[in-house]
């Protein structure tokens, strides 16, 4: 097992994530220390099978969250409770089995080397990813870049990622929104205008069919509404903030 890191952790949100969830942490552990999942109001059985998963695993802990509130609520607990236990940087991953455990080192290694960035999994799909999901991001993709004026976002949705948590924590905690299923892009944008550079890193996606294990929580009419009044509330926040980004950009 790896040594546990006093600075870098994972943290993994999980809501009824289904039978993938002990793979991906048993994957994930295999990989880093320590890990932590937050459970967001999970009502699957999932809790207690994570909780006597970490009774073995003193690197692995269990944050029980009483009700459903939203990815980015679990995260936000998570950030919080890493930046009182000491910690500089958080590794999301989701807890279905999608994100590719085996490239945690890595992406820690360059959030180590670049402390002040943000490192981005830039996904790269097999050939069972729905064509919907993968063209559909395009989308959310051209309107972060346009509303940081093309720092370098290479994908805002994939969620598998290293985020410098003091910025991000003071970023949430300043807004009532990046609570749900916006949390991901509107958490990169946000960073992006404060300062903090994306680095971008290839890595594998994986779908799964429902008889794989596979579960998805995406609505597409919901999810798609929330991310449409996102952009419209990150558009005219970049608007107000185009004469500090341009500068920033030609410095």
């Amino acid at each position: 097992m790896p040594e546990v890191s006093a600075t870098h952790l994972v943290i993994i949100p999980s809501y009824n994530p289904g039978p993938k969830v002990l793979d991906t942490v048993r994957a994930a552990r295999a990989q880093w220390a320590p890990v932590w999942v937050i459970v967001d109001g999970s009502t699957d059985g999932s809790t207690e099978q994570l909780l006597a998963l970490a009774e073995h695993d003193t690197a692995l802990r269990i944050v029980v969250l009483p009700q459903n509130s939203g990815k980015g609520s679990a995260v936000l607990e998570g950030i919080s409770q890493a930046a009182a236990a000491g910690f500089t940087h958080a590794l999301t991953m989701d807890s279905d089995g999608q994100h590719p455990a085996q490239l945690i080192p890595d992406f820690m290694a360059a959030s180590q080397a670049q402390p002040g960035a943000m490192v981005l999994g830039k996904p790269v799909f097999d050939a069972d990813a729905p064509a919907l999901r993968v063209n559909g991001r395009k989308v959310s993709n051209g309107w972060a870049n346009l509303e940081t004026l093309w720092m370098g976002i290479g994908d805002s949705l994939y969620g598998f990622r290293v985020y410098p948590i003091a910025p991000l924590k003071r970023i949430m905690q300043s807004n009532r929104f990046m609570r749900r299923f916006d949390f991901d892009p509107e958490a990169v944008v946000r960073l992006c205008w404060a300062g903090v550079r994306p680095v971008n890193i290839d890595a594998p996606v994986r779908y799964f069919r429902a008889d794989e294990g596979g579960v998805s929580h995406f609505r597409y009419l919901r999810d798609n509404t929330l991310l449409t009044w996102m952009h419209t509330r990150l558009f005219i926040g970049f608007v107000i903030r185009l004469p500090l980004l341009i500068l920033r950009k030609f410095q």
